[in-house]
């Protein structure tokens, strides 16, 4: 059986990476295999493109640049690492997809939303994840809880950039109900850890 493609959104800081790791404990214990990835990133291919895409030292970058790095990241990611996953029964959970392309690259950076969708279509080889988490936080609390980390390229635009995205995000979820779940950022670690077992429990039983 196919596994399940799981993944999770936000804005900057939102608790992502902290929320990932604890879904895969949680269906580990429960007996299935489990792949985390994160984006950009994943394969020695797209690691690479990650660095030269979250250089902070690079602000010259154009944002056609930007999007066409992030696609040929996503699909070196896809076809060698997502799609063998799950076809071999591995669940798959990524920090990050194709909708923080359309939210920093589409709402942020007003590239032609059609054009993003049809690139990615290509860079994904039209997959599309099962369940979307997006973590929602204020651009005020992102700025506060990023104030002792070193900061990439991303992370160092200002904040109606990350306005921008966080509106975009919010529009995904509305045209997607369906695929997304929204949970508020703000609350405790274990409250959203539990709130995302829930809807993860109940989308492996409609599947059943």
């Amino acid at each position: 059986m196919r596994g399940l493609f799981i993944t999770f959104e936000g804005i900057e800081g939102c608790g992502k990476s902290t929320q990932v790791k604890l879904l895969a404990e949680w269906l580990r214990a429960t007996g299935r295999e489990v792949l985390l990835t994160r984006e950009p990133g994943g394969p020695v291919i797209s690691e690479e493109i990650r660095r030269v895409l979250l250089n902070p030292d690079t602000p010259e970058m154009l944002p056609e640049t930007e999007l066409l790095l992030y696609m040929a990241s996503r699909s070196q990611h896809t076809g060698e690492l997502i799609i063998p996953a799950l076809e071999s029964g591995q669940d798959v959970i990524s920090d990050r997809y194709y909708d923080s392309t359309i939210a920093y690259q589409g709402a942020a950076r007003n590239i032609d939303l059609e054009w993003i969708k049809r690139l990615t279509d290509y860079a994904t080889y039209s997959l599309k994840p099962d369940i979307t988490f997006l973590l929602d936080i204020s651009v005020e609390e992102s700025t506060r809880r990023l104030t002792e980390r070193c900061l990439d390229r991303i992370e160092k635009e200002k904040c109606d950039f990350h306005q921008k995205v966080r509106e975009g995000f919010l529009t995904l979820a509305n045209s997607e109900p369906e695929r997304f779940k929204v949970l508020d950022g703000t609350a405790p670690i274990d409250v959203i850890s539990i709130a995302i077992i829930n809807e993860t429990e109940k989308y492996m039983k409609r599947g059943l």
